[in-house]
């Protein structure tokens, strides 16, 4: 029997979050912004270390700060990836703070942090310009090319494990 394992992505609105899931759920990605309202949940089932999980995804609204997330959406998560938009600053210059929370009410749980939209620019540029501490683990996503995207969900099903 496969394991089941609940990934909640977090962030502010318009960041990929949604696009991020269609490319690794259905290798599909489109231009067109649609507003995630409350939660979308989907799931697909992966092999880990030659075990079956099952990742139940859950995408949740944007938000700009992770305290205004429901907490409901946030009970019995096994695995965050928390989403910025690497060319929105306001996205990501809080990100200490967002990491602390989750560190303070969630220090159990993996957590990824990612900055999507990378194939807007070079890979030098993004490595430069994100090179405080903070992003240090950071995986930078296309959702559009679908860059870095598989890489990130298998590498937070392992550490879920």
């Amino acid at each position: 029997m496969a394991a089941v394992k609940k990934i909640v992505l977090l962030g502010h609105f318009g960041v990929g979050k949604t696009s991020l899931v269609r490319r690794y759920i259905d290798s599909a990605f489109s231009e067109d912004y649609l507003v995630t309202v409350g939660v979308h949940v989907k799931k697909k089932e992966v092999i880990v270390n030659d075990e079956p999980v099952t990742l139940i995804i859950w995408d949740i609204e944007g938000n700009n700060s992770i305290e205004k997330a429901r907490s409901s959406y946030l009970l019995g998560t096994q695995g965050f990836i928390y989403v910025f938009d690497i060319t929105r600053q306001e996205t990501y210059e809080s990100i200490e703070e967002e990491m602390a929370f989750l560190q303070e009410h969630h220090d159990q749980v993996p957590v990824c942090l990612v900055g999507n939209k990378s194939d807007l620019f070079t890979d030098e540029f993004t490595k430069e310009f994100f090179k405080d501490p903070e992003f240090e683990s950071c995986y930078f996503t296309s959702a559009k090319t679908g860059d870095n995207v598989e890489a990130l969900f298998l590498d937070l099903a392992k550490r879920t494990l």
